[in-house]
């Protein structure tokens, strides 16, 4: 069981910075997220494209590290606007082969912006759209995950289960504190873990998505042994963020927090065997 750290922990400082304090952490390997380090639009435009990618491979071999995980961000695909959901998978599309190049274990991406459960044609579009994404995946043999979001389609037990029931082959990206917020159950949770391809974590409590490690009530070492029992071979992201307030997430010292997570979870792993 390998750990990474998520790059948006880091989204106030530079690439060269946000890197620099992740290898410094002791990660060698890093989730790459669109945002502020992974512009979308300068990855749809031929020429940008590649000193992207030239600029993100210097400065991942300057630190030594390697990409675990790629997160793309692309909530339009429940919305009625074709164009909009189109885009999304254009978007989807041209950013494979970064994955590719980057040799990550797998793409992660969201279910769509929330609609009414009884809207069940956002749903179907929702659907479609995975299931295109999905088949754009395989034929470039790269492992695609949807990680269960609050305010997307997918966020609760039960819409997990139906997602997975609509589309052969497809597997979750876990953010352990999504659940967690909604006040489920470590059993509920646990029973996830056969279709999952990564996992990703911080601390968290009911009603609050991101808290200091002491306020929390995730136990590194009950993670830990329930991916062991799961024979799970992925990675574990530690996966800090910055978006204050959003479903009560409190404002911490990441580095602080990456780094007690991270000895939290080697702890675990390593007196296990």
């Amino acid at each position: 069981m390998e750990f990474s750290c998520h790059i948006w922990a880091f989204d106030d400082l530079r690439l060269q910075e946000a890197l620099g304090t992740i290898a410094r952490l002791g990660f060698r390997y890093v989730d790459m997220g669109t945002g502020a380090h992974f512009n979308l639009a300068r990855a749809l435009d031929n020429d940008e494209r590649k000193a992207m990618f030239r600029e993100l491979r210097e400065q991942l071999d300057l630190f030594n590290l390697d990409v675990a995980d790629m997160v793309l961000f692309l909530p339009r695909i429940s919305l009625a606007d074709e164009k909009k959901r189109n885009r999304d998978i254009l978007l989807f599309r041209a950013l494979l082969p970064f994955a590719k190049a980057f040799n990550a274990s797998g793409v992660t991406v969201t279910s769509g912006l929330l609609h009414p459960e009884s809207d069940d044609e956002a749903w179907q579009r929702m659907v479609a759209a995975l299931q295109n994404m999905l088949t754009i995946a395989q034929e470039a043999e790269i492992p695609l995950s949807v990680e269960p979001h609050l305010d997307s389609m997918v966020f609760t037990i039960e819409r997990i289960h139906r997602l997975l029931d609509s589309i052969d082959g497809l597997q979750l990206t876990l953010d352990w504190a999504h659940l967690v917020c909604q006040g489920i159950d470590q059993e509920a949770i646990v029973d996830l873990l056969p279709h999952t391809r990564h996992v990703q974590i911080r601390q968290a409590k009911k009603g609050k998505l991101q808290v200091p490690y002491d306020d929390g009530i995730i136990e590194a070492d009950v993670v830990v042994a329930a991916l062991q029992a799961a024979h799970y071979e992925g990675f574990v992201g530690v996966k800090y963020m910055q978006t204050t307030g959003w479903h009560g997430m409190m404002k911490v010292n990441e580095i602080l927090e990456c780094a007690r997570m991270r000895d939290a979870l080697r702890l675990a792993r390593d007196s296990s065997r």
